[in-house]
């Protein structure tokens, strides 16, 4: 069992196990190597999945099936299981983790398994199997849904929010707190990055967290406090098939928000915009569909690197009934900006005369496809 920092008696999960067949059960504690090797370079290249999603189950795919493998090389194992359903991605992110880290490795996939899917239709059928042995769950008839949690997010699919207009029930959601029922008063705090990696959270009351485990621990306690992360989506699957989704992503939603922000002062506006067309695209692509041990990753990796190497600074922010807002930032180190050069009450090394040429360069081309479409009969002056 892999402990990714979901909230879990593990000790009775392990006793469950042994009971129901198990002949020896591991629990291995991944949360530092899933919040240093996969969110962080997650962070730093400000990865999203079609524009919300933020690849908190697919961030955990790589940690546990690498563990996995681990011990299945340590008991001699010739075949590792998974209970991906069929038509979901985490088949596919298991699977190809697994081939990649042991090629010689069969898989079982139960669902899959025609003899398996044709007795077990669905969840129903599996909660009136668990019922009838005695076998203790945590999702019911009445709380169908399926849920995946780490220490960046939980997720919730299936069951009633199949249908996509049907508004998610409030006790669903168990890592934040309704943003309206949220205190009234906010909570500040500051984010310190050190190429492009978050470094120290400082809370306004006074706890300060460096190592990455207690960062996001305290990240997420207080943007639990404010119902911050939340989101409900329609994405699409890599197999093909769209999906509604529910997702909370507390703390890591913040800790995103302000590496972006502070790539704004810090930052090379061209290396940025290379990034964020080639990389970030990229790199969320290859996480959502389970190629995390590929070459493609491992040279964007490389670049994401190379692109932090200014991203040192500060951001001051605030949590408040939903919202992570930002208060203001900087760098002691960075120097890209230059507030006597931007400011409109001091003239500086800026002459505002230089710019007449520069706008007077850039009109050319712009001057021709005005004239163009008047010749044309087609004047962009025309709104009709």
């Amino acid at each position: 069992m892999a402990d990714v920092g979901q909230e879990e008696d593990f000790e009775a999960a392990k006793e469950k196990a042994l009971k129901i067949g198990a002949s020896k059960c591991y629990i291995e504690d991944l949360r530092r190597e899933f919040i240093e090797q996969l969110c962080y370079p997650a962070i730093a290249c400000n990865a999203i999945y079609e524009n919300v999603y933020l690849l908190g189950t697919s961030l955990a795919r790589p940690v546990i099936a690498r563990a996995q493998i681990a011990v299945a090389q340590k008991e001699n194992c010739f075949a590792v299981s998974h209970g991906c359903t069929g038509k979901g991605n985490d088949q596919v992110r298991f699977e190809l983790a697994f081939y990649a880290l042991q090629p010689t490795i069969k898989v079982i996939a139960p669902w899959r398994d025609a003899v398996f899917y044709e007795r077990f239709k669905g969840r129903n059928d599996l909660l009136d199997y668990a019922s009838e042995k005695g076998i203790p769950v945590t999702s019911t008839k009445s709380k169908p849904w399926s849920m995946d949690e780490n220490l960046a997010h939980c997720s919730y699919e299936a069951g009633i929010l199949e249908d996509p207009n049907t508004t998610p029930p409030e006790d669903m959601w168990k890592l934040t707190t309704d943003p309206s029922k949220a205190p009234d008063q906010p909570d500040d705090f500051t984010i310190t990055f050190e190429k492009g990696l978050p470094v120290k959270l400082e809370h306004s009351g006074g706890k300060t967290a460096t190592d990455s485990v207690d960062l996001f621990l305290t990240a997420n306690a207080i943007a639990r406090k404010h119902g911050v992360g939340r989101i409900d989506i329609v994405e699409n699957r890599f197999i093909g098939l769209k999906s509604r989704g529910c997702y909370e992503t507390p703390g890591y939603t913040m800790l995103r928000a302000a590496h972006v922000d502070l790539e704004g002062l810090v930052m090379d506006r061209e290396v940025r915009a290379l990034r964020d067309q080639f990389v970030t695209f990229s790199y969320a692509k290859i996480l959502y569909n389970g190629l995390y041990f590929s070459p493609e990753r491992e040279f964007l990796e490389d670049s994401i690197i190379a692109s932090q190497k200014s991203v040192n600074g500060s951001v001051r922010c605030r949590a408040y009934k939903g919202m992570m807002t930002v208060l203001g930032r900087w760098s002691d180190t960075e120097k890209l900006y230059d507030a006597s050069e931007s400011s409109m009450d001091e003239i500086g090394d800026f002459a505002p005369s230089d710019t007449t040429g520069f706008i007077s360069v850039q009109a050319i081309r712009l001057k021709k496809f005005g004239k163009a479409k008047e010749e044309a009969g087609q004047s962009l002056v025309k709104t009709g």
